[in-house]
């Protein structure tokens, strides 16, 4: 659909083409050089105290990280109830039980660590946590209650890289952290994900789950360093490509500007959208917390149809989303999680609606998206 205002561009350049190029010059596509270095500056990015794996998707870097907790059949994961299928996905995959834990409030669309203590069983063998559109948790709280009940905090940040609290960067405060590379997140490779953890035996399981147990790498052999491998445990092949390791460099070197320009165009929006009847979640963030921006959610009034706003607009051009459908409405998991499970969660997934936010988005497409948005309502 040729949309005036998409929900999302690609960040992209002469230099994402001359990456790959230099890739397919090299005669090297999988696990190199590229993918190495990727993960080294990653790192640094994140403050240089963890160690990143790359991997083929986030939803991949979520398996490895319960399998390399040792999240089994009898086990209960507690994931948000305001979060992408993939959270719960990997939980079934394991054997697992997947328990939902609710949002703060209808201001604050996050875990606490009183919404997931609440959920806490002799069971519990993990917590995903989510930093909603970029806006970090509030962590403290979190990994001293993960502590205090012996339970492996993960942190699924797909929607939070360059995010922070108090100068902390989110992905450096649970035992594993997971980023996402989709297409549509702050750093973009296509498809893609980052593996980070800080415990070296927690690092060894996660390298050996990600390429078929192997003590080796191809690249290894290629470059005459191995011979021959062994095999230490079963593993996947979760590998990233040099392709979109080689992107990935040069998204990293633009996410924090592409970060900065999502934040103006946020505060665009809420001066816009306080004239409008709606209201934005994480109007008041503490001190101290600084996020990624990665989507502009918004909370449409009671008495609205969102299928009707969202076909207005779709008709005006301009393209919307929802961040998400719930759980208790997809068949897979209808039996299991209940609405009255997560009350906040069951009031924002109706009427929560997506609108447009990109680093190359313009003043003018945000002024045309809040009229357009107006007319509808």
């Amino acid at each position: 659909m040729d949309w005036k205002v998409q929900l999302f561009k690609l960040n992209f350049d002469h230099l994402e083409r001359k990456a790959v190029n230099d890739v397919l010059d090299s005669g090297w596509l999988t696990m190199g050089e590229k993918t190495s270095r990727f993960e080294s500056e990653f790192s640094q990015f994140l403050g240089g105290e963890v160690q990143s794996i790359a991997v083929s998707n986030a939803t991949a870097a979520l398996h490895m990280s319960l399998l390399a907790s040792g999240v089994q059949s009898g086990d209960e994961v507690i994931i948000s109830g305001l979060t992408f299928i993939a959270d719960a996905n990997v939980v079934k995959m394991c054997g697992a039980k997947v328990v939902l834990a609710d949002c703060e409030s209808l201001d604050n669309w996050n875990l606490s660590a009183k919404t997931i203590e609440s959920k806490i069983t002799p069971r519990t063998k993990a917590v995903i946590i989510v930093h909603f559109a970029g806006y970090p948790c509030d962590m403290v709280p979190i990994v001293n209650l993960c502590r205090k009940y012996n339970i492996i905090l993960i942190e699924d940040t797909a929607h939070a890289p360059g995010a922070s609290l108090d100068g902390q960067m989110c992905g450096t405060f649970g035992d594993i952290s997971c980023f996402s590379f989709f297409s549509n997140k702050n750093l973009s490779v296509g498809e893609g994900g980052m593996v980070v953890a800080k415990d070296p035996s927690l690092l060894q399981k996660l390298k050996h789950l990600r390429s078929h147990g192997m003590t080796t790498l191809s690249y290894d052999r290629h470059q005459g360093r191995s011979s021959s491998y062994d095999v230490m445990q079963p593993g996947l092949n979760y590998r990233m490509d040099e392709i979109r390791a080689a992107i990935g460099l040069v998204q990293l070197s633009k996410l924090k500007n592409g970060n900065e320009k999502r934040m103006i165009l946020t505060d665009i929006y809420r001066e816009r959208l306080s004239k409008i009847n709606i209201s934005m979640p994480f109007a008041s963030m503490q001190s101290g917390m600084h996020s990624a921006y990665h989507i502009l959610p918004i909370l449409l009034p009671n008495d609205c149809d969102r299928g009707l706003v969202i076909q207005y607009m779709k008709d005006k051009y301009i393209q919307t989303s929802i961040h998400y459908p719930p759980f208790w409405d997809f068949h897979a998991y209808r039996d299991e999680c209940r609405a009255d499970d997560c009350p906040v969660i069951s009031i924002i997934c109706p009427r929560e609606l997506t609108l447009p936010l990109y680093p190359t988005m313009t003043e003018d497409e945000v002024n045309l998206v809040c009229n357009t948005l107006e007319e509808a309502l």
